[in-house]
């Protein structure tokens, strides 16, 4: 009898953690943020100590379990209305390599070093750090890398990313920043295109001179 309360809790909560999972969303295990991390090794961990003491109450086990899910599914409510929060759960992309030049400052701040580039580099296929325009550290940890444009008749030309301005209608003031551009400056230059409220645009992107401008859905 004892056996069969083990493959019966097993059964259990395997169908239930399945549900959970489903439930939070379909991710890439190589992006989950940490808050994804922490909550799933949390719910397996106690799905392991309620199959091994198969004498306590299920409640005791599933309750926690829906209370974690329930706490996951609000954070990423939240996380989708407000981009300090998004930021605050899952950190920022980080710039390792800009216009081809490593930036050795965003290295340390990130404890991230050569060999850590380096080999994700060799993952990418990437022959040499000459070929590579951007190196974005994602918050997931994997690194998105932007080859420099090929130019069959001489040497590759430079590209340009797109720079999130506007996010959720919250001016990213960084990313102003980096492209040496002020506050007073997109507002005048939106003001140009008829776009007066920041709050009433979802996002906005500069890139190679030009804006990407997206309004919200309730406007």
């Amino acid at each position: 009898m004892e056996y069969v309360s083990i493959v019966l809790r097993t059964i259990l909560f395997y169908f239930l953690i399945l549900i959970i999972f489903r439930v939070m969303g379909k991710r890439e295990i190589g992006e989950l943020s940490i808050l994804d991390l922490v909550v799933f090794i949390m719910i397996g961990e106690m799905a392991v100590v309620a199959i091994e003491k198969h004498h306590s109450p299920l409640l005791h086990t599933m309750i926690p379990m829906i209370a974690l899910m329930t706490i996951q599914i609000i954070m990423a409510v939240i996380s989708l209305k407000s981009k300090r929060i998004r930021d605050l759960v899952d950190g920022k992309p980080i710039i390792i390599i800009n216009r081809g030049k490593i930036d050795e400052t965003a290295m340390r701040k990130q404890r991230y070093n050569f060999d850590d580039l380096m080999v994700q580099l060799r993952e990418k296929d990437i022959r040499s750090i000459t070929d590579v325009e951007f190196a974005i550290l994602e918050p997931s940890g994997s690194l998105s890398v932007i080859e420099k444009l090929k130019n069959p008749d001489g040497p590759s030309k430079e590209g340009d990313i797109t720079i999130p301005l506007i996010m959720d209608g919250q001016i990213d003031e960084e990313n102003l920043k980096r492209i040496n551009k002020t506050n007073l400056w997109l507002r005048q230059e939106l003001k140009k295109k008829g776009y007066r409220e920041i709050k009433n645009i979802s996002f906005c992107s500069f890139e190679n001179g030009n804006f990407y401008i997206d309004l919200k859905d309730d406007v």
